[in-house]
Parts: C-alpha cells; structure tokens; sequence
C-alpha cells in the first residue's frame, strides 16, 4: 500500500469547508483550518492506503452519542485508579496514552460504535509507521481492545462492536514490517568483567548482588536495612512491593555469604527504613549502557543478569529450585509450594552467593 501517493486536503472555497477526492470521490472533513477536518482527513486517507479502496463516510456509519474521545477519557479516569502500586499510577497507564494518542489523531470523534476491524487495523498501521516493535504494537492493540472491553462493561460500547476489534489477530513474526527486537540473552563473563572495571563500586556491587540472587533490579534498589532478616546464616528479604504482588504472590530474596558481605557496607541500623541503593532502577540501567560503551562490549542490560544468573541456576540445579529463587512461582500456586522449594532456595545461596 505505501504505492499510494497520499492526496491533499483542499480548500473548497464556495462551501468554506476542507475537502479531499479519493477514488474519484469527494469527502468534505468539515470547517477547513480546524482540528477536526485535520483529524478526518487523516482517517480517511489513512483507511484508503491500508486497504486500496475508497473509505465509508461519516454518515455511513454508525451513531452513538459516545464518541472515541469521551470513551478514552472515561477509561483513563478508571485506569488512574486501577492501575496503581503503593499509591502511584504505574507505567501502564503512560502505555494506554501512548496506545490511545494515534486513535485519538485518525477517530477521535467517530462514534464507538462506528470503529470497527478495518478502524483497528488502520490505528495499528499507524504503531508500525512510528517503528514500534512488533511486540508492542500488538500490546498496544490489545490495549485498544482491553478499552473497548471496558465499554461494553459500563454500557458505552454496543458488544458486536468488541466481537469485531477480537476477529484482528496479532502480527506474525517475519509477516510485518514491524521489527522485532532480539530476544534478552544471558550476557558473557568476559563482558561483565569488562564492565565491572570501568564502574563505581555501587555499581559493581549491584552487579555481583544480581549474579548471585537472580533478582530483579527494581528488587535490589528497594532493600532497606530493617527488611533484611539477618537472624539465620542465610540472610532473606520479603519483599511485599514487587513485580506480581498484586497477583497476591510472595517474593522472597536470599543472600549467602559473599551476598551478606556486600550487604554490610550499606546497612545502616540508624535509619532502617532507608534505601541501601538510593539509586533509581533506570539510572542503574543507563549506568551500565554508558558502561558497555566505554569497555567496547556489546550493550546489554541488568536485566540479563538476571537471565544470566537464571541460566547458571537451570544448569546446576532443578527447574523447580530455579523458579524459586527466581520467583516465577504462578498466581494459583499455593503458599506450600513456595515453603516446599525453600529449602533448596538456601542450599543455592549458601552455594552462589
């Protein structure tokens, strides 16, 4: 379709309004110079290049007195309040605006009820011409989807419309122009070597923390002293703010020995409910970057420490002992499950770390 060489929007003097042919056919997008012939006219030739043939007019479709715009608002005031984590939005809810900004731009005034397969697939069209990735592009679809759902449940959105945005499936890797972004691998030892001797002490500690815990980044930032159970010879830290928390899971993070000797140069008993790594997760992560340039070692980020640390623990101990400490344990699996595998959770980090 990008053969199609986009046709211009006209002033068609004797009516005042703005006007594009397209197919031998004239649509008049409203008062010309405003927002809204803009927004309709980029809608319009945004349908015809995806699919060749001559878009529906506005009054070919259906009428609802909800429009795209009123719903996006309605679902961003209940996203404000839903997604949210220790009283803050989380980033979800800067995914949903990003999601919905290129359907505000092509149909923000179309009603609900008028936006269909066709409508979604343009919007999606739109994800791809940005670069995003494939992956996030159908994310950003299904966010679309999830908004309408949404609808339906608070009586905007007819259902029929929602069965037809579910019939467009998701892009297929290698059948889009979307690119895909290379899967997360667990990094060399000579690699991280390389970094570790050109960062701060901090940083490396951090490092050899990930290596020998397999946690999470934003796992290790949130440490305080007071959360740190040093009571046995293997040190644990509940965690109750983390990643699937509010799927109602536990997090548990086990340090051994050398992990223990790290932890000590930033314990402070004075103020407990201080962070020992007052640092923030993406500061740490452009820390490492910035490190990765300058050792000459392909870029990689904290979180394939973690796969890295994964991976030595798949190899030298059971998938179950792995998931424990890695804490991938599912929503539905009970509490025993967890207290069955922590024996073996402290055997790895008396071992590892």
């Amino acid at each position: 379709m990008s053969a199609f060489k986009p046709p211009t929007l006209q002033h068609h003097r004797a009516s005042g309004k703005a006007r594009v042919r397209i197919g031998g056919v004239d649509f008049y997008c409203g008062e010309h110079g405003t927002e809204a012939a803009e927004v309709e006219y980029k809608r319009l030739v945004a349908e015809w290049m995806l699919t060749g043939r001559t878009p529906t007019r506005k009054s070919e479709r259906s009428s609802t007195s909800v429009s795209i715009n009123e719903l996006m608002l309605g679902f961003l005031r209940h996203a404000q309040q839903h997604y949210v984590k220790n009283g803050k939005m989380t980033a979800e809810v800067d995914c949903f605006k990003s999601a919905m900004k290129p359907l505000r731009e092509l149909y923000g005034t179309l009603p609900v009820d008028g936006f269909g397969p066709l409508a979604l697939k343009t919007v999606r069209e739109r994800y791809v011409s940005k670069g995003w990735s494939r992956t996030y592009v159908n994310k950003s679809v299904s966010r679309v989807r999830l908004m309408f759902r949404w609808g339906v449940e608070n009586e905007l959105v007819d259902a029929h419309t929602l069965a037809g945005l579910q019939a467009v499936a998701g892009l297929k890797a290698g059948r889009t122009e979307a690119p895909d972004h290379p899967k997360r691998m667990p990094v060399p030892q000579g690699d991280i070597d390389a970094v570790r001797s050109v960062v701060r002490q901090r940083t490396r500690d951090l490092i050899d923390l990930q290596l020998m815990t397999a946690a999470r980044s934003g796992e290790l930032v949130m440490l305080t002293t007071e959360m740190i159970d040093r009571s046995g010879d293997v040190w644990r830290a509940k965690l109750i703010d983390h990643k699937m928390s509010h799927a109602g899971t536990t997090r548990t993070l086990y340090f051994g020995p050398q992990a223990q000797l790290i932890l000590t140069r930033y314990l402070n008993p004075k103020e407990p409910d201080g962070r020992l790594f007052p640092i923030r997760r993406t500061s740490y992560s452009h820390t490492i970057q910035c490190a990765c340039r300058r050792a000459g070692v392909t870029p990689f980020v904290p979180h394939q420490l973690r796969h890295t640390a994964a991976t030595r623990l798949r190899e030298e101990y059971d998938l179950e002992t792995a998931q424990t400490v890695l804490g991938h344990a599912k929503a539905d699996m009970t509490e025993h499950y967890a207290r069955r595998n922590e024996a073996k959770a402290v055997e790895v980090a008396r071992a590892v770390g």
